[in-house]
């Protein structure tokens, strides 16, 4: 047999790529790959640059804005600071000139006097809408009240007399006002004797301040003992017999402490006397304690001579007597300055329809 012949069997060519292609792409792909991170490069680098400009920029505002901020807060506690100096020291000289002039320089009050008024106005705007029913129920008491009555009851009261000629001008005021008459000391020591020439008038006790420069002789403070206090008040007792009535001298500091007013509560108990709050403080607590010790007392509605102008002290008298109108009952005090006594006496037209009363008649 003849060998079979071989066939080759020679598969389709595979058309091959140019060389040069390869290359291309090799070397095109590579070129793509640093352009891109050249590209990226440069894009963080700007980044980075306007990155650090606006630091560079935010920075200084950043430490502008906290310096002027630091010193505007200093210069409001600055400001502040100065303010409180000027009510403790200014007021309280602008009193003593008034007062020096009318030959009673002892004459002075807590230099925040006003602002208990504003105070307590805030207070009760917050509990009249909080509690509205019970607004309404106390209305209707004093409405009733009122008419039993007839007439709507004001009591004014001048505190801190001391002198005969004070007392002159008081009762010709024209109708029934309370002297309220400070405990006798070296600078005024006729107080208790002069009680006998009005047959009804009140102890003004001196009760510790807040702060206060200018404190009467004898003042109770916190930290007395109740022996110190009940022989205080027993003394009070033996020169003004007829007196019924005790209302406080400053004291905002004293009638806000429980200790000190259940001590002097104690005392009053004891030898008969009523109390009025003068109302130097929001934060009393006499209402408190009246009720523990079951001791009438009143509270002040209205100061009328804390600025010293007519046209103030009869906005006062009017607001006085508005609140005698609605609540049945007012209490309104004042300061034995001769404008006060002068705007009291032009205002009797301002009183039609009212009962004005002496404080024993509450």
């Amino acid at each position: 047999m003849s060998p079979k012949k071989k066939i080759d069997k020679k598969l389709p060519r595979r058309k091959s790529k140019p060389k040069n292609t390869n290359f291309v792409n090799k070397y095109f792909s590579i070129i793509v790959s640093v352009v891109a991170a050249f590209l990226l490069g440069v894009l963080v680098g700007v980044y980075f640059y306007i990155d650090s400009k606006d630091l560079e920029i935010k920075v200084p505002q950043n430490k502008e804005l906290q310096k002027t901020l630091q010193e505007s807060l200093t210069y409001e506690e600055k400001t502040q600071a100065i303010n409180i100096e000027y009510d403790k020291s200014n007021k309280v000289d602008t009193s003593f000139q008034q007062t020096k002039k009318e030959q009673t320089p002892f004459h002075y009050e807590e230099p925040d006097y006003g602002k208990v008024d504003e105070i307590i106005e805030q207070e009760k705007t917050i509990v009249e809408k909080i509690v509205p029913k019970v607004k309404d129920k106390v209305t209707q008491i004093f409405a009733s009240k009122k008419d039993e009555d007839h007439k709507p009851r004001l009591a004014i009261i001048i505190d801190d007399v001391t002198t005969q000629t004070q007392i002159r001008k008081i009762k010709n005021i024209g109708y029934p006002v309370n002297v309220s008459l400070l405990p006798p000391t070296k600078r005024h020591p006729n107080s208790a004797k002069i009680a006998s020439e009005v047959e009804q008038h009140m102890i003004h006790l001196p009760l510790q301040a807040s702060s206060f420069k200018f404190e009467e002789e004898d003042t109770l403070h916190v930290g007395d003992s109740y022996e110190r206090i009940e022989a205080k008040v027993a003394s009070l007792r033996e020169i003004y017999p007829k007196a019924q009535y005790i209302n406080n001298h400053t004291g905002s500091k004293f009638t806000a402490n429980y200790d000190a007013m259940e001590k002097l509560f104690r005392a009053l108990k004891k030898h008969d006397y009523y109390f009025i709050d003068s109302r130097t403080t929001a934060k009393s607590v006499a209402k408190e304690l009246a009720k523990k010790y079951d001791l009438k007392m009143y509270s002040r509605n209205i100061f009328l001579d804390n600025n010293k102008q007519k046209k103030y002290i009869q906005n006062q008298l009017r607001k006085a007597i508005k609140k005698a109108k609605k609540q049945g009952l007012a209490i309104a005090i004042g300061h034995p300055y001769s404008i006060t006594i002068e705007t009291l006496k032009d205002s009797l037209h301002l009183l039609e329809g009212l009962e004005l009363i002496y404080v024993e008649q509450l």
